[in-house]
């Protein structure tokens, strides 16, 4: 049995329990946390139950089974953390030299630049209504007949 978890055992530690239900026994084997981050599926506990024969009988097999798919998943995840963080890599590179390529030369910009209108001067406010005061009045109001316009 010991043998079967020697290759797991040289990157992390497990917790083995081994309790009596009824007639039976229950082995769990609990892999602990390298890391804070690590992915939960490497945590995954395994439990066996049976009668104390058919543990001494299987366990073993099924050991190695369970190690040699926890090893094959530790390295899975190892490979596409760091495919997807050169991916990424590679993506941010790209924008890099995407931006740096369409970024305008500012000393070109200034001198193709037209020269800016002038603003009005201050003392000339605009107003609504600079039109209707320069035009004289054509028509009269509503109720205003018979008196004449003045400017």
């Amino acid at each position: 049995m010991f043998v079967e978890l020697m290759p797991l055992l040289k990157g992390r530690t497990l917790l083995i329990t081994i309790a009596r239900v009824d007639e039976k026994l229950k082995v769990n084997v609990i892999p602990a946390k390298v890391t804070e981050g690590e992915d939960h599926a490497l945590t995954t506990p395994l439990s066996f139950t049976g009668s104390a024969e058919e543990l001494d009988s299987e366990l073993g097999r099924h050991l190695a089974s369970y190690v040699d798919s926890h090893l094959a998943l530790g390295n899975t995840l190892a490979e596409a953390k760091a495919e997807m963080e050169a991916a990424a890599k590679a993506a941010r590179q790209k924008v890099k030299t995407t931006q740096q390529a369409s970024k305008p030369d500012p000393a070109v910009t200034k001198k193709e630049e037209p020269p800016r209108p002038t603003a009005p001067a201050a003392d000339e406010t605009p107003s609504l209504f600079a039109a209707q005061q320069s035009a004289e009045p054509t028509t009269q109001a509503p109720g205003e007949e018979g008196r004449e316009a003045t400017s």
